[in-house]
C-alpha cells in the first residue's frame, strides 16, 4: 500500500503545480493533434489608376526677326551731354555659334566723346576690348544660331562743335552741337551685320558711308535735363508723349537719327497715312515748304513706282552744315541748299530733297554694303531724281540730266568702292553719276515696262535685306533675256 499510495501523491503534487500554469487535462490528456488552419485570403481595396501627366519643358522663347534696341536718354542740351542707358536684345541669326560679338561705337571716333561706364550680358559683367569705334565683346558662352543675348550697357557722350568742317575730312561733321542745333547721329553701339563668317565694320573714309547697317527695331525714351526750355525735336520715331518724356519707335530701321534746336519752324504734310515733316531754321520757311512738297512728293511717286514706304513719318531737316545725308525716316539737307533756293524746282534744295527722300527705299528698305559697294544705293538714288522730275516736271529732264549730272562730265567705274575714289568729285562723278547714265542706258535698252517691274522686284527680294551686285543682275536677269553685256564692259570694272 504504501508503495502504492507514494506514486499516487507524487503524481498529485505535480499536478498541483503543473495546473498552476495549464490545466492537468492538458499535462494527463493524450495529446491532440496539432492542425494548421486555412489561410483566409486577404480583401484589398483596388488603388485607383493614376494618370502621370509629364510635366512640359520649357518652350524655347523663338528669336525675334530682328535686334531691339532700347535708348533711355537724358540730354542736357546747354552742356552738349548725352547720358544713356541701352540695352539691346539681339538674336542670332547667322547660322553659326558665336563666341564674340562686335558693335560699331561711332562716336568714340572723336577724343572724349564717349565714356562707356558699365557693360553687361545677360545681367553678368562682359569682357570687351574697345578700339577706336570697334567695340568687341566676349560672350560668356557661345551664343547658339536662334538663340538670344541681352547687352546692357551705360555712357555718355560729350558732343563736339560741329559748326565748323572737320580739317582731317573733306566732308562737314553731323554728329555734335552747332550753334543753332544738335545732332545725334550713329550715337549709338550697334551690333555690325554678320556677313560671310565675319562681322562687317569697315573704317571710316574721307567721303562716302563707311557703315553697313541690320534693320532693328528702336525705343528710345527722350528727357531733356531742363524740361521747361526742351527743344523742338526731329526723330526717326514716330513720338508718343509720356509722363515727363517722349517715347519715340521705329520698326525695322537702319539706323535712328535725331536733332534738336530751340530755334527750328515746323510744317508738316500727309501722304496717305505718312506723316512728312520739315524743320528748319528762321527766314527759310519758303525753303522749307519746298522741301516739305518736293518730298512729299516723291513719297507718293516711289510708293507707287517701287513700293510701300514703311514708316509713320519722314523728317526732312535742315542741316546747320554743308551736307545731306540720310537715315532711317530722316535727312538732312545743306543749309546752302536753303539759302540759295529760288522758288523753282530747278535747284539743289529740290533734286537733293528727292535723292535723299529715294534713299528710303535704296538704303533704307533695300540695303547695301556702303563701302565697298556703294552705287546700288547712290546710283539708284541719283536716277530717282529723274523719275521725280519725268513725272512732276517733264519739261525739267534735259535741264536735269545737263546741271545735275554731265555738268562736270562724269568717267570712272560705277562699282568702285569708296576708298578707291580718288576724291570726292571723281568719286560721286563715277558713282551717282555714271550710275545714272547706266539706269538710263539700261532702261533704254530693256524698255520700262521691263524696268520697272524690275525695280519693283528688286525691291520686294531686297526688303529687309543687304544686297549685293550680284543680286541686282541676278535679279535683273530674271526679267530679261536682252544682252546687255556691253552695258556691263561700258560701267563696271567688274563683271556681273
Amino acid at each position: 500500500m504504501r508503495q502504492q499510495l507514494f506514486p499516487t501523491i507524487f503524481r498529485f503534487t505535480i499536478c498541483i503545480i503543473l495546473a498552476m500554469l495549464t490545466s492537468c487535462s492538458a499535462v494527463f490528456a493524450p495529446p491532440t493533434p496539432t492542425m494548421t488552419p486555412s489561410p483566409i485570403p486577404p480583401t484589398f481595396t483596388p488603388i485607383p489608376t493614376v494618370t502621370v501627366t509629364p510635366i512640359p519643358s520649357p518652350t524655347p522663347i523663338p528669336a525675334p526677326a530682328r535686334a531691339a534696341y532700347t535708348l533711355n536718354t537724358m540730354i542736357d542740351y546747354d552742356l552738349h551731354t548725352v547720358t544713356v542707358d541701352e540695352v539691346i536684345i539681339y538674336p542670332n541669326h547667322t547660322g553659326q555659334n558665336l563666341e564674340k560679338l562686335i558693335l560699331a561705337a561711332v562716336p568714340n571716333l572723336w577724343s572724349g566723346s564717349f565714356a562707356l561706364t558699365s557693360f553687361s550680358v545677360d545681367g553678368a559683367s562682359a569682357t570687351y576690348t574697345l578700339d577706336g569705334q570697334r567695340l568687341e565683346v566676349t560672350l560668356p558662352a557661345p551664343l547658339l544660331p536662334e538663340t538670344v543675348t541681352t547687352l546692357s550697357m551705360q555712357y555718355t557722350l560729350v558732343l563736339p562743335f560741329a559748326e565748323q568742317e572737320d580739317p582731317s575730312v573733306s566732308r562737314p561733321r553731323i554728329y555734335g552741337y552747332t550753334n543753332r542745333q544738335l545732332n545725334l547721329t550713329n550715337w549709338y553701339p550697334f551690333v555690325v551685320p554678320f556677313i560671310n563668317g565675319d562681322f562687317v565694320l569697315h573704317e571710316p573714309w574721307y567721303y562716302g558711308e563707311h557703315l553697313v547697317y541690320d534693320p532693328a527695331d528702336y525705343e528710345v525714351n527722350l528727357r531733356f535735363a531742363d524740361p521747361a526750355s526742351a527743344p523742338i525735336v526731329a526723330s526717326s520715331g514716330l513720338p508718343e508723349p509720356q509722363d515727363g518724356f517722349t517715347r519715340y519707335t521705329l520698326t525695322a530701321g537702319r539706323t535712328f537719327a535725331l536733332s534738336a534746336s530751340r530755334v527750328f519752324q515746323v510744317s508738316a504734310m500727309q501722304v496717305g497715312d505718312v506723316i512728312v515733316t520739315s524743320y528748319y531754321f528762321s527766314f527759310n520757311e519758303g525753303a522749307g515748304q519746298a522741301a516739305l512738297q518736293a518730298s512729299a512728293d516723291a513719297v507718293q511717286i516711289f510708293s507707287q513706282r517701287f513700293g510701300p514706304y514703311p514708316h509713320k513719318t519722314l523728317s526732312i531737316v535742315m542741316g546747320d552744315f554743308n551736307d545731306g545725308m540720310e537715315f532711317s525716316a530722316f535727312f538732312y539737307l545743306s543749309k546752302d541748299f536753303y539759302n540759295l533756293y529760288d522758288y523753282t524746282p530747278k535747284n539743289y534744295l529740290t533734286f537733293v530733297a528727292v535723292h535723299e527722300t529715294s534713299h528710303q527705299w535704296w538704303f533704307e528698305q533695300v540695303a547695301n554694303d556702303q563701302a565697298l559697294q556703294p552705287w546700288l544705293d547712290e546710283s539708284l538714288s541719283t536716277y530717282s531724281e529723274r523719275i521725280y522730275y519725268e513725272t512732276y516736271h517733264p519739261d525739267m529732264i534735259a535741264w536735269w540730266w545737263s546741271y545735275r549730272i554731265d555738268f562736270y562730265n562724269p568717267g570712272g567705274f560705277v562699282d568702285i568702292p569708296i576708298y578707291d575714289g580718288q576724291g570726292f568729285r571723281p568719286y560721286t562723278n563715277a558713282v551717282y553719276f555714271r550710275g545714272a547714265h547706266f539706269l538710263e542706258d539700261l532702261r533704254g535698252r530693256i524698255g520700262d515696262e521691263t524696268f520697272f517691274a524690275f525695280l519693283q522686284d528688286y525691291y520686294a527680294q531686297g526688303n529687309g535685306k543687304i544686297v549685293t551686285a550680284n543680286d541686282f543682275f541676278r535679279i535683273l536677269k530674271t526679267h530679261t533675256t536682252i544682252d546687255i553685256s556691253d552695258l556691263v564692259r561700258k560701267y563696271f570694272q567688274n563683271a556681273y
